[in-house]
């Protein structure tokens, strides 16, 4: 549970919900497939797949400072400008988590896992 202060008294957020705020607003970018999640196998092989779990093994979490630090794995559209679906991708997750829960965000990292047509 995340906590915040102001002067109407102490907010809680739920971890479950930034993660399922996060990854619906992710869902509903333009250029963006699939959320993903990685995973270890072989030693220094790294896999990625599809997430079983929802939207909780792709979003990491972190708070510093009061702030959060998001990250989050994603497979783009087959012919999209990568850079820009990230930069747009970032700043609708900054704004959605700060319109709907008043928290800052000080980070977000986007990893691109993969690229599939669709």
């Amino acid at each position: 549970m995340l906590t915040a202060e102001n002067h109407l008294g102490t907010i809680g957020v739920s971890e479950e919900y930034l993660t399922s705020l996060i990854g619906y607003t992710a869902s509903t970018c333009v250029g963006v497939v699939d959320l993903n999640t990685a995973e270890k196998k072989q030693g220094l092989l790294t896999i990625f797949r599809k997430a079983e779990m929802g939207a909780k093994k792709c979003v990491h979490l972190e708070t510093r400072d009061g702030k959060l630090i998001i990250g989050l794995h994603i497979t783009v559209t087959f012919g999209a400008n990568i850079s820009a679906v990230a930069d747009s991708l970032a700043h609708k997750i900054r704004y959605t988590i700060e319109d709907k829960t008043g928290f800052k965000v000080s980070k977000i990292t986007i990893y691109v896992d993969g690229i599939m047509a669709v």
